[in-house]
């Protein structure tokens, strides 16, 4: 299969990409600016998925939290997939959302095997409420996630690899956050990569980073720079 190139959809390419001047194999955007039943923006995705095939990114699933997933956000997005038909939908292995408020940022979880339970299940309930194959992305790591009493038990990518074998789900392979997390957690981005399950990949990131204002080098910042 040839590889496809696609784009992170910003407003500054909508006019090149309705025109047919831009090159692309599809465009990527984040579902959360979507789920809104009309209005111009919707509209100018319409047009543009007319044209271009569209990957939709969540942020906000919150596949990794412990609370009950939100079922009117999960309604919403399922009604988004089924107007775009998209290529592929793919989320975070994280969590963001805490006691009914979401959160700023997608955290990492402890990769324990009861935590890999949960998330089994949550990516299934995500799966049969889209009527389709998910994607999960690994996230950015910026502290040593062990918490008291709960060790990390997985290493990250045999963690992914089980969960993709367990739910059926495919991978996002962030390289940027592969490059992020090692360095900010004195590992090795190349051996992680090396590991990492290819059969399972299903689409590959790129984006860039930043050096944390305060810190300087020794903490790097997933701003898609």
């Amino acid at each position: 299969m040839t590889p496809l190139a696609g784009i992170g959809l910003k407003d500054a390419h909508a006019l090149p990409l309705l025109q047919g001047a831009a090159a692309v194999d599809f465009v990527e955007v984040h579902a959360e600016n979507y789920l809104v039943t009309g209005g111009p923006r919707l509209a100018w995705l319409d047009a543009i998925a007319q044209r271009h095939p569209v990957s939709l990114h969540g942020v906000a699933a919150s596949l990794g939290g412990s609370e009950p997933m939100d079922e009117a956000h999960l309604r919403q997005l399922a009604g988004l997939v089924r107007r775009l038909q998209p290529v592929l939908v793919s989320e975070h292995l994280a969590w963001s959302r805490w006691r009914g408020h979401y959160l700023p940022d997608l955290l990492p979880v402890p990769r324990t095997s009861a935590t890999l339970a949960r998330i089994a299940s949550r990516v299934d309930q995500l799966q049969q409420a889209l009527g389709r194959q998910v994607a999960l992305e690994n996230p950015a790591h910026y502290l040593a996630c062990p918490v008291p009493g709960q060790p990390h038990e997985w290493d990250e990518v045999e963690f992914l690899d089980a969960l993709a074998r367990r739910t059926g789900c495919a991978l996002l392979l962030d390289l940027n956050n592969a490059h992020v997390s090692a360095r900010n957690l004195h590992g090795d981005a190349a051996d992680w990569v090396d590991r990492f399950p290819a059969q399972h990949v299903a689409e590959v990131h790129l984006a860039g980073h930043s050096a944390d204002p305060a810190l300087g080098e020794a903490l790097l910042v997933d701003s898609h720079d």
